[in-house]
């Protein structure tokens, strides 16, 4: 897939409605029981996730100061993400169907377990999810220190302009801070918020952030301390940035002008990842993208069957659906971020 590919063709109706394909899978899906809430399995990654985060912060505790943390500061990382993987799925109400409930969840592993503004999040996320690599209107898309279409590099100045014709070689250094990334947009994001959910989400990241600096600082030397958090942040930050990344750049980019049909919109913009269980945890079941996308409150363990009824629908009507490997999904997000910076390496003497 190429950085500047567009959907221009729009067929079987041009939203999730009645007539549309949409609404063919759909009810295939439903028929094969694949919406139905997975209460047990919820419960038992709730408490196993937990259950891992807790078992890290003991073993924190119980090492004291020593340089051994950094090993449990990259296990914290780990655990870390995984409990982001759980507060995306409350985010979609695969876990629960009220908003209440969501919304606890939601907070408890966002707010209190990592400290990430969960309210600011699923805002942008549920944009993304409406609007899928297109540009106007996608937050992911949006450019910053990295650029996704060939128009945002060439508007390109100064030493943005530099960092982006090398672009490529810097993305996975990059992802090590990630996590430094969502911190502060969330708590900056905060203003934006209604002034109750304001003081509640913005009470429980300090106190995420006080607990938090205050054990690493109390048990730890401050050199020991600095390293800890740099190795945790560093972690967490780039196996976030593993998950979400492959899902969807390099894959067609959409103007607010084109008209893809629902199903199409979602299908052709974004990429699944092959493997077995192990991809599946690892991933938190992103890897199967095309099938979130389509039904972004379907339960996470359902996602491996409905994979096969969605790709077959795909085929029968004519519809890309791409699945790749693991190595092969970075492989395309690197080989789109080197095409975008293309042209200024071409002219590296024009404005800048």
């Amino acid at each position: 897939m190429t950085t500047q590919q567009h959907i221009t063709m729009a067929q079987g109706g041009s939203g999730p409605g009645p007539g549309s394909d949409y609404a063919a899978l759909s009810r295939r899906v439903r028929e094969a029981g694949l919406m139905k809430r997975r209460h047990g399995y919820y419960v038992l990654k709730v408490v196993l996730t937990l259950g891992a985060a807790a078992a890290g912060w003991a073993l924190f505790l119980l090492v004291g100061n020593s340089w051994w943390q950094l090993a449990v500061a990259a296990y914290l990382g780990v655990a870390f993400t995984q409990l982001g993987f759980v507060g995306h799925d409350a985010g979609h109400k695969q876990i629960a169907r009220t908003r209440r409930f969501s919304y606890a969840l939601g907070i408890l592993h966002s707010n209190v377990g990592l400290g990430l503004s969960y309210g600011w999040w699923i805002d942008k996320h549920n944009r993304h999810h409406a609007h899928p690599n297109e540009v106007e209107k996608d937050p992911d898309m949006g450019p910053g220190a990295l650029v996704y279409t060939l128009d945002q590099a060439r508007v390109r100045r100064g030493i943005a302009k530099l960092w982006t014709r090398s672009q490529a070689y810097v993305f996975f250094p990059l992802l090590l801070l990630e996590g430094l990334n969502l911190h502060v947009a969330g708590v900056r994001a905060l203003n934006e918020r209604t002034r109750g959910v304001r003081w509640l989400e913005g009470t429980l990241l300090l106190l995420h952030f006080a607990v938090y600096f205050g054990a690493v600082f109390l048990v730890l030397s401050p050199g020991h301390a600095l390293a800890f958090i740099a190795v945790h942040q560093g972690v967490f930050g780039f196996y976030m940035g593993l998950a979400f990344a492959p899902n969807h750049k390099g894959m067609p980019v959409l103007a607010e002008a084109d008209r893809a049909d629902y199903l199409r919109r979602q299908v052709l913009t974004s990429r699944n990842i092959r493997g077995g269980l192990l991809v599946d945890f690892a991933f938190g079941g992103l890897n199967y993208q095309i099938e979130h996308h389509l039904f972004p409150s379907m339960p996470r363990p359902n996602l491996r069957r409905a994979q096969a009824v969605v790709e077959g629908f795909c085929a029968e009507r004519g519809v890309s659906y791409l699945q790749t490997s693991f190595v092969g999904s970075y492989v395309q997000v690197l080989s789109h971020l080197h095409a975008v910076g293309a042209p200024l390496r071409a002219n590296p003497g024009r404005a800048g």
